[in-house]
């Protein structure tokens, strides 16, 4: 009979969460929770802590996943795709039980609610409800649970139409910056993010002795009626294709007005977390430090990507700028994955979601302060993606092609200029700063399309010949 360790390990391979699909891997151990279920009522349910290792070389070899679970005496139709296995169960007297991912099973998501709604303490589990000042959300206790498809790197389920759960999958000690940032601004009363309703903290054993404790969950008020930013912008896009005579702001769907609105909500936001969180400053010495490790990616990008290699001395000359600069930079809390799908336009406006930070990066490298200008050219970068990502369908047609051009161009202008409204200083007049770190992430984007989508390749290197001018 298959051990219950490799059922785990074939079940988390084919899960989308999965970050480690790049080299093989092992599922060392499994490690569990306090029951959230009472005893002797099923399904029983826990959080599993699946340890496994990581890539070769990495500083961290043992990488730590969340899986919820959920055990049933027999079989449970329709839950097929979250079936993890099936084994007796020692701690729950040898029964033989079939286990599943609990996110998905809508008998074991209530108890999530229940806990996080009420505040539970259960050992080595902590729910916080966290409450806005005012107008706080209630969730119905009886709202059924529906996991959504768009997460990759975590999991998300909305409670009716009400409340959103998203569970962290890979596990890191410390404070998840999505759950710290995202509370302080609600705490705070900003309006410009989903109102956080409460989080889940957990204590799980060390790989090697002791215990690490973290952040597992964050539940925010669900934006029903919204539509993402990606989607709204390649929504114009398409309309600007199909009018085959007309520019950019002659279109109905021209995106620029939405484009300004989005300006203006980015510099309020990132005024409320300097308010909230702090500011620091950056001297001339960490600028060259930053220089130096953008220089470092620019060298492994060439080295993995020969395409790119004509494009590294003009790339490296934004790096060599930065160097330079000799004016001192405040920096602060960020998003730090900043595009248009970490948006959303709803009936009150846009708001920001998704405060975590680069999924590849360290926890520590996610906390850490940074200049809202990376913010900026992660948006700007995302305009020039809208705008190109439909290309596709028009290989060869100059005229789409200068086309698509002008939309990028007029939404990052409209962009910017709202910004400036609000924050009173325009990000353009940073150009040193703008160019940097333009440039280190049109070198992550060709990092990332010639690992996973190759065909989109041309979008970064696009950019990285128009940097390099």
């Amino acid at each position: 009979m298959t051990s219950h360790l490799d059922q785990v390990q074939s079940f988390c391979a084919n899960q989308r969460w999965f970050g480690e699909k790049g080299h093989d891997v092992d599922v060392e151990a499994m490690a569990t929770s306090a029951w959230l279920s009472d005893e002797g009522v099923w399904p029983a349910v826990r959080i599993g802590f699946v340890y496994c290792s990581g890539p070769p070389g990495a500083e961290n070899a043992i990488r730590v996943y969340q899986l919820p679970l959920s055990y049933h005496t027999a079989p449970v139709d329709n839950l097929g795709h979250a079936l993890i296995g099936d084994w007796a169960e020692q701690d729950l007297g040898d029964t033989e039980v079939w286990v599943y991912d609990a996110l998905h099973d809508k008998e074991a998501t209530p108890y999530w609610l229940d806990a996080l709604t009420h505040g539970r303490r259960i050992d080595g589990l902590e729910f916080h409800p966290v409450h806005a000042p005012e107008h706080a959300t209630v969730v119905p206790e009886d709202a059924r649970s529906l996991v959504l498809t768009v997460e990759q790197s975590n999991t998300s389920l909305v409670f009716g139409d009400t409340a959103l759960l998203k569970v962290f999958r890979r596990l890191e000690p410390g404070s998840n910056p999505g759950v710290e940032i995202e509370s302080a601004l609600t705490e705070a009363g900003s309006e410009l993010v989903p109102e956080v309703l409460g989080s889940a903290r957990g204590s799980w054993p060390r790989a090697g002795g002791g215990t690490d404790s973290g952040d597992l969950a964050m539940m925010t008020a669900f934006e029903k009626n919204s539509t993402d930013g990606w989607s709204y912008a390649c929504t114009s896009v398409r309309d600007l294709y199909a009018e085959a005579d007309l520019h950019a702001e002659e279109v109905g769907g021209d995106f620029a007005g939405e484009s300004h609105r989005l300006g203006a909500a980015t510099a309020e936001v990132h005024a409320e977390l300097a308010k909230a969180l702090g500011t620091d400053v950056w001297e001339p010495a960490q600028m060259v430090e930053h220089a130096a490790a953008m220089q470092r990616r620019l060298d492994k990008a060439v080295a993995a990507i020969p395409e790119l290699a004509q494009y590294a001395d003009g790339l490296a000359r934004a790096f060599e700028a930065l160097a330079a600069y000799d004016v001192p930079v405040t920096v602060q809390r960020i998003h730090g994955d900043f595009h248009l799908g970490q948006v959303l336009r709803t009936i009150e406006g846009w708001k920001l979601i998704d405060f975590e930070g680069e999924p590849a990066k360290s926890l520590v490298e996610r906390r850490a302060l940074d200049t809202p200008i990376k913010d900026i050219a992660g948006m700007l970068r995302s305009f020039d993606y809208a705008a190109r990502s439909l290309l596709a369908d028009h290989q060869g047609d100059q005229q789409i092609a200068y086309r698509a051009a002008e939309w990028a161009n007029r939404n990052r202008r409209a962009f910017c200029d709202g910004y400036a409204e609000v924050a009173g200083t325009d990000p353009r007049d940073q150009n040193v700063l703008l160019s940097a770190f333009l440039a280190d992430k049109v070198i992550y984007e060709t990092l990332y399309e010639a690992r996973n989508r190759p065909t989109w390749l041309p979008i970064p290197l696009a950019a990285a010949a128009q940097l390099a001018q």
